[in-house]
């Protein structure tokens, strides 16, 4: 069994990135990720609605990580260390060696290249770092940025289904890829 620690928090660094632990000054950028509509556009979940919203998302999450539940990582650039996405590992199966990755990023930093990078430090710590044997990504069907990027890291895809959005109602396909170690 793996047994997972993320005490210290494991900075990640890329030649374009920072990834660190979100803290409380990203408030109003989590605010931001959780109520665009572009951002959210194929992401079921709650909007985020206020600055307090945003603060309680960011002590869950740093106190899921406390408890080794999952690790998120704030994206930031190298040359500010404003958040500009998420990227996490989490929904770890219960061996710990099946987790799944979710993503995302504001929409001007979208198709820079710069989640690219990010994805390929996150796979390496997962495989290497967490002991790894599979990541998963749910993506909905009509998401073709993030299936081209999980495609272009060689995930595979595994199983698409059909679901009920949980604030809409709406139906939709998801699509699950992995990547075996």
């Amino acid at each position: 069994m793996n047994n997972l620690i993320f005490t210290p928090f494991p900075n990640l660094f890329t030649d374009r990135l920072n990834l660190r632990q979100l803290k409380l000054e990203d408030e109003s950028e989590i605010l931001f990720l959780r109520t665009d509509e572009s951002v959210s556009e194929f992401i079921d979940r709650s909007k985020t609605i206020s600055n307090e919203d945003a603060r309680k998302f960011i002590d869950k999450i740093n106190n899921g990580i406390e408890n080794n539940e999952w690790i998120y990582w704030a994206i930031t650039t190298k040359d500010s260390d404003k958040l500009i996405g998420t990227i996490c590992i989490w929904n770890f199966s219960d061996e710990k060696n099946i987790a799944e990755l979710g993503f995302e990023l504001f929409p001007q930093y979208q198709g820079k290249g710069l989640m690219q990078g990010g994805l390929i430090k996150i796979i390496e710590y997962g495989f290497e770092n967490l002991n790894l044997k599979k990541l998963e990504a749910y993506t909905n069907q009509l998401n073709i940025p993030s299936i081209k990027l999980l495609e272009r890291n060689k995930f595979i895809q595994e199983k698409v289904f059909e679901e009920k959005h949980s604030i809409t109602g709406e139906s939709f396909n998801t699509v699950i890829y992995s990547l075996d170690r």
